[in-house]
């Protein structure tokens, strides 16, 4: 049996329940804008698509989501359950943040997530897009 460090519950297969479940602790965890602690819901090799940026394991997710946070300032989450099944979920989702320019932003996107047996996420597939806005046209709030 794994060690509880080496499981995320809620566990697949999912429920909607268990499934809105995880959507809501991969939320909180991003809002911590924490790269390290953010990685470790990951399995070691897990494989991402980020936009355009391909990534492989814990350490590429850590380098990536550090740079990503030194530029999106004041970023802050929103994701919403899509569908699931088995060991599989899907998002929509959006955040706010801006640049060290001030100028704010909104990121619309859809991730597919699928998920190894003790509850970390094994594959991420997200496709995102940018949106200039102005600071009253926020929506999520800091």
């Amino acid at each position: 049996m794994p060690r509880g460090s080496d499981m995320r519950p809620p566990l697949p297969p999912f429920t909607e329940e268990t499934a809105r479940q995880k959507v809501r602790l991969a939320e909180d965890a991003w809002n911590t804008r924490d790269p390290e602690t953010v990685a470790l819901a990951y399995t070691e090799d897990s494989e991402w698509r980020n936009r355009d940026v391909f990534l492989n394991g814990r350490d590429e997710i850590v380098a990536f989501l550090t740079d990503k946070w030194r530029r999106e300032l004041g970023y802050r989450l929103r994701k919403e359950l899509w569908a699931f099944t088995g060991d599989r979920i899907a998002v929509r989702f959006a955040y706010e943040y801006h640049d060290a320019g001030g100028q704010w932003f909104r990121a619309h996107g859809n991730e597919n997530w699928e998920f190894d047996a003790n509850g970390l996420m094994r594959k991420r597939y997200a496709s995102i897009n940018d949106v200039p806005i102005t600071p009253a046209e926020r929506r999520i709030a800091i």
